[in-house]
């Protein structure tokens, strides 16, 4: 008899619980006892939550740190091309056979009993690190943090809040206020709190539970600064002045998550080479992520291919000021916009601030997602944000051969979500 593989185990975790996300910790306390409490084991935590930034900090965080000489495990959500990405074991992706018995595990621990998929993923990836020598924990919150999965950790030795915006008003709140405080869950009483660039009512909410759990925080704009002079990352905090490398992650909101993770390895005790190489050793795919090379790179050729996986109106922003920024630095080559993206999106949010900086925008359904929008109301939305030259297509291939025969020049920007992004990485192989 064959044995079962990672998909197939996966797959049948998906029908353990019938809601998508159903936010409490009861099902995650139930199968963290079953599984010996691996929580309590964990090498130290740094917990990362945020409505954007988060995966770029945690992964300039692990570049620091592993400079150091660290062994670092690093927790993340969603994966993009194969699940194993979501659990950096010791500084590596987990192995098949590995993830394999872990799976196993935890569903034989939680035997019939209802679960999220993300809750006994977590929890899987909690056994792992438990069980695994390691210097540091890196965690980033799936969603919120109050009620997160990831939300079990007694006394991390640090937490990190990167900016907060409006996503996933439906289980977080319809205001700022509502889902900063639903991030602000992660704080504990004691552990110093990391805060990056906020809304004045996100910061407010931050602030009164830091005060009243008496746990120390550091804030951007009034205990740490960073920002860009003569093309180099000036970051400067009480312990004096760090001047660094442009981070090779790129856009202008990385110079921001840089700051981020630098005044998170500082509060770790790092030095200026730890801080240096988070900013140039970092990687981080579908982040402004040029593909030069694999199937969908040469099918786009001459024409250049990127990649970015935002989804929100803050990430849309971001997105625009990158867009801007490399416009002013190669006018002559324009950028055409593929876009697919979900229903739990707003997607007017994301596509407005983009009309401006994009030639044309080609919309598609996201391949295998049924809460994909369609292709017709993708491109209905782009043109009420204010595009021009907006069509439809079926597929990346064929939006990327169009786009190419048309303007061979051009600067192809694949976008708008995670689960497109992961789509793109596993055609482009």
């Amino acid at each position: 008899m064959t044995a079962p593989t990672s998909d197939a185990i996966l797959a049948r975790m998906m029908s353990l619980h019938p809601k998508v996300i159903d936010l409490t910790l009861d099902r995650v306390w139930r199968l963290l006892h079953a599984l010996g409490d691996p929580q309590d084991r964990l090498p130290p935590v740094i917990h990362i939550a945020g409505t954007n930034g988060k995966g770029s900090t945690q992964a300039m965080m692990r570049a620091g740190l592993e400079a150091a000489g660290d062994v670092v495990h690093a927790y993340t959500s969603p994966h993009l091309a194969r699940f194993h990405e979501r659990i950096r074991l010791a500084g590596e992706i987990i192995s098949e056979e590995a993830l394999t018995a872990l799976l196993d595990r935890c569903v034989v621990a939680n035997g019939p009993d209802p679960i999220t998929f993300f809750e006994i993923t977590t929890c899987a990836a909690f056994a792992a690190f438990a069980d695994t020598p390691a210097n540091w924990t890196l965690l980033e919150v799936g969603l919120g943090g109050r009620l997160d999965a990831t939300n079990v950790i007694a006394a991390p030795r640090l937490t990190v809040i990167t900016p907060v915006d409006l996503d996933h008003q439906s289980y977080l709140g319809d205001t700022l206020t509502e889902i900063a405080g639903e991030k602000a869950g992660i704080i504990k009483r004691g552990v110093p709190c990391i805060v990056g660039p906020q809304h004045d009512a996100g910061l407010a909410v931050i602030e009164r539970r830091a005060a009243r759990l008496g746990a120390p925080l550091l804030v951007h704009g009034q205990h740490w600064h960073v920002g860009v002079e003569r093309g180099r990352l000036i970051y400067q905090d009480d312990h004096g002045l760090l001047d660094l490398p442009l981070p090779v992650l790129r856009g202008p909101h990385q110079v921001t998550n840089a700051g981020v993770a630098i005044a998170a390895l500082r509060a770790l005790g790092m030095e200026g080479a730890a801080c240096e190489a988070a900013v140039t050793g970092a990687v981080w795919p579908a982040r402004m992520q040029r593909l030069d090379s694999g199937a969908l790179a040469d099918l786009a050729r001459p024409a250049e291919l990127w990649l970015d996986g935002g989804h929100n109106p803050a990430a849309g922003v971001a997105l625009a000021q990158t867009l801007a920024q490399a416009l002013r630095e190669m006018p002559g080559r324009p950028f055409h916009l593929i876009c697919g993206m979900l229903n739990t999106k707003d997607i007017g949010g994301y596509l407005r601030p983009l009309a401006g900086v994009a030639e044309t925008l080609t919309a598609i359904a996201i391949p295998g997602e049924a809460n994909s929008i369609p292709a017709n109301d993708t491109a209905a939305a782009a043109i009420a944000a204010g595009f021009t030259g907006v069509t439809t297509t079926s597929n990346v291939q064929a939006a990327i051969s169009a786009i190419r025969d048309r303007t061979p020049q051009a600067r192809i920007l694949i976008c708008g979500s995670l689960y497109l992004a992961g789509h793109v990485l596993r055609e482009n192989t």
